[in-house]
């Protein structure tokens, strides 16, 4: 790809990736724009939240669906837009069903899941909850864990994401109330 100077010396260089099942680009993004603001500013998904803008309290993650078909979080806020050229990303709003136009109709497991145990206070913090949570879905529809497990199992995928309202517990309790009520993501009992 070659860096392209626009008129205001501003660099950009094309950017081409999938979100939410959709096409983006190729378009000319400025050279070292954080995704966040892609994402915002480009694209009109507000949804991420920039936290700390440090990376550290994963408000503003994505999913990024690999091609060999296992999901990851990755941070927006300290990851540029071309970082995710060529990529299939998966947004906060990707996950509601929506109707032709575009107006959700049903909300995802985890969201439903969430709103059922008051999961959040602010909501800051909830795309980035959510998000983690589907990248652990889809771990465990792959590898399945013991139900000794589960609680040691959400911890290690939901610890790294800061709540300020510290509403942890009831994330926590949502998580494992659709980890047991979700068929194939427990193992049985040997």
């Amino acid at each position: 790809m070659t860096a392209i100077q626009s008129a205001a010396g501003v660099q950009t260089r094309p950017l081409s990736l999938t979100i939410n099942g959709n096409q983006v680009g190729p378009m000319d993004v400025p050279a070292g724009l954080p995704m966040i603001d892609f994402l915002h500013e480009y694209v009109g998904l507000t949804g991420s939240r920039l936290g700390c803008g440090q990376g550290v309290c994963r408000a503003c993650v994505v999913i990024v669906d690999r091609a060999d078909g296992v999901s990851e979080e990755v941070r927006t806020c300290i990851n540029g837009a071309h970082f995710f050229d060529g990529k299939t990303v998966r947004t906060i709003e990707g996950h509601a069903q929506r109707n032709e136009q575009g107006e959700v109709v049903a909300m995802s497991p985890v969201q439903q899941k969430f709103l059922e145990h008051f999961s959040f206070q602010c909501g800051y913090c909830t795309p980035g909850f959510v998000n983690a949570t589907v990248v652990l879905l889809d771990r465990l529809k792959r590898e399945p864990v013991a139900k000794d497990q589960i609680e040691s199992t959400i911890m290690a995928a939901l610890n790294d994401h800061i709540c300020r309202c510290t509403g942890y517990v009831r994330y926590y309790e949502a998580v494992k109330d659709l980890v047991l009520s979700t068929p194939g993501l427990v193992k049985d009992a040997a």
